[in-house]
C-alpha cells in the first residue's frame, strides 16, 4: 500500500521538511517544486504539497497517512493525530502581544471586551477561556502585527520566534501560550495498517538529524597512548580499532564525535603525537 506523506508546500517549514526527506533517501526526482504532489523514485511512498494548516485535518481524516507540520497547526486544528517525534526546527512560540504604548504587563489588566486579532482563533478562545476573560477573537490570515496600529484590534496572539516583527511593529509580549517546532504526525490507521513503512520514514529522519550533529574522526595514533584515547574518544559504542601494516607502534582509530568537539579533538590528538587526523561528514547516523 502506496504511504502518502504530507509536508507544507509553502512557508517557514516547508524547505527544512523537504530537505530532511531527500536526506533520508527519498529521491523526489526533478522538478518536484512545481508539482503538487510526486511519487518517490523506487519506493511506494507519495509525497504531497499542501498547507501546513491543512495538514492535521487531512492526516486525521486518513485522507494522507502522515505529514510534517507546527505543533502549533496540530494543537489549533483539535484534530486527533499521534505525533511521533519532535523535528527541532521551526521553534517558536504563540505570544500575546500588546502595543508598548499600553502599559499592560499581563493579561490579568486586559479590559472585558478586548479584541484579540489572530490567525489561531482556536488556541486564543481557549487560552483566555482558561483566564476567564472575555474577548472578541477578531480572525485574520496573516500580517496580525499591523491591526493595532491599523485600529483593527487592541492586542494580537501571533507566532513568535526573534521577536524582531513585534518590535519593529512597536508591540511586546505579555505571555507565551505554548511552544511549537516541526512535528511529524501520524493517523491511528496508519501506524497499525502501514507500521512499517511509517516506521521506515521516522527512523530514517531521525537518524538524518542525529548525524547533522557528528562527525567521523579518523587517525593513526601511537599505541602506548591507546588507553588514554579510547577514554576520551568512546564513540557510539566505543572507538574501532585497527592495526597498521608494517607499523607496530600505531594503530588506526575510527570514531563518531559531537560537531562542537571537533577542533578540541583534533589537537588533543595532535598532542598525543597521532598523525594523518582525518574528519568527514555523516549523512545518516542509526544508533
Amino acid at each position: 500500500m502506496t504511504l502518502k506523506i504530507a509536508v507544507p508546500n509553502k512557508g517557514r517549514l516547508n524547505e527544512r521538511a523537504v530537505e530532511l526527506l531527500q536526506s533520508s533517501g527519498l529521491d523526489l526526482g526533478e522538478g518536484w517544486g512545481r508539482r503538487l504532489y510526486v511519487t518517490v523514485q523506487n519506493q511506494d511512498i507519495e509525497v504531497i504539497f499542501v498547507r501546513a494548516q491543512d495538514i492535521p485535518e487531512f492526516v486525521a481524516g486518513g485522507s494522507i497517512d502522515m505529514g510534517i507540520t507546527g505543533q502549533d497547526q496540530v494543537a489549533e486544528s483539535g484534530q486527533e493525530v499521534e505525533c511521533l517525534m519532535g523535528l527541532d526546527f521551526g521553534h517558536c512560540r504563540l505570544c500575546v502581544a500588546v502595543p508598548e504604548t499600553s502599559g499592560i504587563k499581563d493579561v490579568g489588566e486586559l479590559k472585558a471586551g478586548c479584541r484579540v486579532a489572530t490567525s489561531f482563533p482556536n488556541l486564543t478562545k481557549r487560552f483566555f477561556e482558561s483566564k476567564k476573560k472575555k474577548v472578541e477573537v477578531v480572525n485574520v490570515s496573516g500580517a496580525a502585527e499591523i491591526m493595532p496600529y491599523l485600529g483593527v484590534s487592541d492586542i494580537i496572539v501571533d507566532l513568535v520566534s526573534s521577536g524582531s516583527t513585534l518590535k519593529t511593529n512597536r508591540l511586546t509580549v505579555i505571555e507565551d501560550i505554548m511552544e511549537s517546532q516541526a512535528v511529524i504526525v501520524c493517523n491511528k490507521r496508519a501506524i497499525k495498517t502501514k507500521k512499517d513503512a511509517v516506521n521506515g520514514i521516522v527512523d530514517s529522519v531521525r537518524s538524518v538529524i542525529v548525524a547533522e550533529n557528528k562527525t567521523y574522526l579518523m587517525a593513526d595514533v601511537p599505541k602506548r597512548k591507546l588507553t588514554k584515547i579510547q577514554e576520551l574518544f568512546p564513540g557510539v559504542a566505543g572507538p574501532t580499532v585497527m592495526n597498521i601494516a608494517g607499523n607496530d607502534d600505531m594503530v588506526a582509530m575510527h570514531v563518531v564525535i559531537d560537531k562542537k568537539d571537533v577542533y578540541d579533538s583534533v589537537n588533543t590528538l595532535k598532542k598525543m603525537g597521532a598523525k594523518g587526523i582525518l574528519t568527514l561528514p555523516i549523512d545518516r547516523l542509526v544508533p
